[in-house]
């Protein structure tokens, strides 16, 4: 009797841990099948919010329109180095009369300076005596020469005298030679000369650099003493990249941009790409010729140098607002119906401006996001 009441009471045991069991799987399971649920709910994309947040979306439909392809290249203004001066001290000695300052305005051959030289006195005063020595000799020739036509002085005589002419000019032409280097002219009074000799602009512009001051002594050196540029032209310097070099040409028009005027454009033309290519950079030099009236483009200030590369075509085009990145990929989110939006990958050419021209990833016609595509991150996030 007690062995069978023992047996029984192990048999109820045994199913009453059965009973335990099937009722602990059941919710575990129920728990490890929600997070599946909820995980592909996440990875899906899809975002809903409601109509307050509706309202801060803006959403448009995207379509097909004329779009250039257009190459853009990162550059710096420099001085147009045709229209650069860098005035030079003739002859050594003391500055003297020195009025200019960097930032002066000056014309062309308005005096600058002027260098106080014992050797401008002394090609002077040669200068001065061998035009005395030609008169000498021109009247001792032309007396000579009557005197032998009247058989008064012999052939000898007369070959004497012109060739005594002809060093005398000579040795005046090279005095002459040598004032037109220091910058002054047989025509001036020369008489009154007190050793100053003036150094004169080559070219109208702006006085830009200056290395001397008033009293100071100058050596005929290849030292500027004023450096004068004319800021009507400058030029703009890029990197083309050997990738690009097909795209670009001599002479192609192009439009310059600066971070100084934004929403300004200034007009170009190219008109040199360097023969060779920088090896560290794979790019080869170009340079812009670019017209600067105003002198509001200043040398050393960045700017952007576009070029339309291609003839209009009609393509897909997305306003660049409405495009992110994530890890190197593409976004835009796209509406699939009222107050619900997906992320879609796209490719989009890479240019300046408001607009992307779409190479894939979106139909003409779908409705894009275009102003709250952060928002929508965010909710993503939640």
């Amino acid at each position: 009797m007690i062995r069978r009441l023992t047996l029984s009471i192990a048999i109820a045991i045994a199913f009453a841990i059965a009973a335990c069991v099937a009722c602990g799987d059941r919710p575990g399971a129920a728990a490890s099948a929600e997070p599946d649920a909820a995980s592909a709910k996440k990875t899906d994309g899809t975002v809903v919010i409601d109509s307050n947040a509706l309202a801060s979306i803006k959403v448009e439909p995207i379509g097909e329109r004329d779009s250039g392809n257009v190459l853009t290249i990162a550059g710096k203004v420099q001085f147009d180095e045709d229209r650069v001066a860098r005035v030079l001290a003739p002859l050594a000695g003391q500055v003297v009369g020195l009025h200019v300052k960097v930032g002066d305005a000056v014309r062309k051959g308005e005096t600058l300076l002027s260098i106080n030289s014992r050797e401008a006195a002394s090609a002077v005063g040669e200068y001065i005596e061998a035009r005395k020595d030609v008169d000498l000799a021109e009247k001792t020739a032309a007396m000579t020469e009557d005197l032998f036509q009247h058989e008064a002085a012999s052939r000898m005589a007369m070959q004497q005298a012109q060739n005594d002419l002809a060093k005398a000019r000579s040795r005046a032409a090279r005095t002459e030679e040598a004032l037109r280097v220091l910058g002054l002219s047989p025509t001036d009074d020369l008489a009154r000369f007190n050793g100053r000799v003036p150094i004169v602009s080559p070219i109208s512009g702006v006085a830009i650099d200056r290395k001397v001051t008033e009293g100071q002594f100058v050596q005929s050196d290849s030292t500027p003493m004023v450096t004068v540029a004319d800021l009507s032209t400058v030029w703009v310097l890029g990197d083309l990249f050997e990738r690009d070099l097909h795209l670009v040409s001599v002479g192609q028009p192009v439009q310059i941009a600066t971070t100084a005027y934004t929403g300004e454009t200034f007009a170009g033309r190219v008109n040199y790409i360097s023969d060779s290519i920088d090896p560290a950079t794979r790019a080869a030099k170009v340079r812009v010729s670019v017209a600067n009236p105003h002198a509001r483009l200043k040398p050393e200030m960045y700017a952007t140098v576009s070029v339309d590369v291609a003839n209009r075509e009609r393509a897909m085009v997305v306003p660049a607002d409405a495009v992110f990145t994530e890890e190197s990929q593409m976004f835009v989110f796209v509406e699939k119906a009222p107050g619900t939006f997906v992320r879609r990958p796209v490719v989009v050419a890479s240019g300046e401006g408001t607009d992307r021209r779409v190479v894939s990833g979106l139909k003409p016609g779908e409705r894009v996001v275009t102003d709250g595509a952060l928002l929508l991150r965010q909710e993503e996030r939640k």
